[in-house]
Formats: C-alpha cells, sequence, structure tokens
C-alpha cells in the first residue's frame, strides 16, 4: 500500500486508501461476487481466438447456468444483505477483505 499511495497520492480508493471504499461496492453486486469470475473461467476454457467465438461461448455458458446454481447465487445475496443490515451498512470484511 505504501508503494500505491506513493504512485498515488490522495487517489487511492479502498478501505485502507485514501478515499473510503464504499460499503455498497461488489460484496453486494451477484454480477462482481459471482457471475463475472464464473463465467471467465468456462468462456475462457478453449481459449476463443475471435470476438465472434468468444460471444458465442459466453451465450452458450450463460445459457447453462442451472436453476439450482441461480438459487445458491440469491440465496447468498440474501444473507450478503442481511449481514449488511446486521453491520448498519458497512463493508463486509469477511467478504471482500479476506486475510
Amino acid at each position: 500500500m505504501e508503494v500505491v499511495q506513493e504512485l498515488f497520492p490522495g487517489k487511492v480508493i479502498s478501505k485502507r486508501g485514501n478515499i473510503e471504499w464504499p460499503p455498497r461496492s461488489p460484496d453486494l453486486s451477484t454480477p462482481d461476487f459471482f457471475l463475472w469470475g464464473f463465467l471467465k473461467n468456462k468462456v475462457y476454457s478453449n481459449k476463443p481466438r475471435t470476438i465472434t467465438a468468444l460471444k458465442a461461448n459466453i451465450r452458450v455458458e450463460m445459457a447453462a447456468i442451472s436453476t439450482a446454481t441461480c438459487r445458491r447465487v440469491i440465496e447468498n445475496l440474501k444473507s450478503r444483505l442481511e449481514e449488511c443490515l446486521r453491520r448498519d451498512g458497512e463493508h463486509l470484511d469477511d467478504v471482500i477483505f479476506k486475510k
């Protein structure tokens, strides 16, 4: 963090930086906490070489997400929202800032 602070004085957006990271950030956004990482692994598994192939992979993998997986993600979101309420809107440290 010291090096980052030196390179970007007064501009570091982080829980431990100059600009507080808003609590509403990725810990409560299903695309951020689930979808992008999940899709990235699957979409790039066959190393698409063109935009057309990449788009086709995205469509196939989006369609392949099961109802059960969607239910688990929604349950996880529900527990994150409840935890956010318990913490009065503060960060979900154990989710985002794992040690």
